[in-house]
């Protein structure tokens, strides 16, 4: 895919790896999905919306792309499902160093463990807010554990994770679930307090992972494995601002658009909801024309003045 443009098309002065504060890594890989394809093609559906969207922001009355919104080079990994988390993993984790705001766009879920692993070596007590139509904590599928029907089983061992919107799972999967920390949909939907009970369920620092089959397939139908019953519009984004507001989000990646030629709305969903999480993230800090990076990054001992890697865009 193409990634030579800036994202969203915005000026220059804010598409600079230097000064911009968050950093988006397209990852165009669908090497494991069992059922819809397309995921591959996902991030240059979400680029191509993203230049038809408006820049500013009603909710918040920002325009957050002036925080500084770095596109980098697209992960092309395709070799295997190891290789693919691999890169992903290295590639985050360098531009996390960077005191950067990392963001991922795939893609299929399998990317996430990627992402995840990097996240959770550079931040303390790391909460893993998983929102997704499916569970995803098969420990092995198709022969590997780096396959999308995975995503979080790694997760679910080694951070804090939360499960919000699950409506699909294999029986083998509730060995690995903690359901004090898994919110099913059908669950969700009785209850006016979830939001409140997600929240208090997490640490500090929160890492989310955002599969757009979380989503209503009545308002996201493109995806590769649409389930019924899912969240909609404005209930997602109440919950994503209290999120954005009550804890330390550190990151965040989106996944599995599967885009239609016929069908753009799903496009321009992920891209406003992508820039909407942004918007939540900096609401608070006012843009200035000559800034220096000032995304503080509460990492692990150890990681603060590392050497970066090779991988340099």
């Amino acid at each position: 895919m193409s990634t030579t443009k800036n994202y969203a098309g915005i000026p220059d002065k804010f598409a600079q790896l230097e000064t911009a504060k968050v950093v988006l890594i397209p990852v165009p890989y669908d090497g494991t999905s069992t059922w819809g394809k397309g995921a591959d093609k996902g991030p240059q559906a979400f680029l191509e919306a993203s230049e038809n969207m408006e820049l500013y922001d009603i909710e918040t009355n920002t325009e957050v792309y002036e925080q500084g919104i770095h596109l980098a080079e697209a992960i092309t990994e395709n070799s295997s499902p190891e290789a693919v988390v691999n890169a992903v993993h290295k590639r985050t984790k360098k531009y996390i160093k960077r005191n950067k705001f990392v963001t991922l766009f795939g893609g299929e879920h399998s990317i996430s463990i990627g992402t995840i692993r990097a996240f959770n070596e550079c931040f303390d007590n790391l909460t893993v807010l998983q929102i997704d139509a499916h569970a995803d904590l098969r420990e092995s599928y198709e022969g590997t554990k780096y396959n999308h029907a995975c995503a979080v089983h790694e997760a679910s061992q080694t951070t804090n994770l939360i499960q919000v919107g699950i409506r699909s799972m294999d029986a083998i999967e509730r060995t690995f679930m903690d359901e004090e920390k898994t919110f099913f949909a059908h669950d969700m939907a009785q209850d006016e307090y979830w939001m409140d009970k997600v929240i208090e369920a997490m640490t500090d620092n929160v890492l989310i992972t955002f599969d757009l089959d979380a989503f209503d397939p009545s308002i996201m139908p493109s995806t590769g494995t649409p389930e019924p019953g899912g969240l909609f519009w404005y209930e997602t984004l109440e919950f994503l601002k209290q999120v954005f507001e009550e804890k330390n989000v550190v990151g965040f990646d989106i996944v599995e658009l599967c885009p239609n030629p016929s069908e753009k709305s799903s496009d321009f969903l992920a891209a406003k909801l992508y820039y909407k999480m942004l918007s939540y993230k900096f609401m608070g800090e006012a843009a200035e024309d000559d800034y220096d990076n000032t995304y503080d990054v509460d990492s692990k001992s150890g990681n603060n003045g590392s050497k970066f890697d090779d991988d340099e865009d």
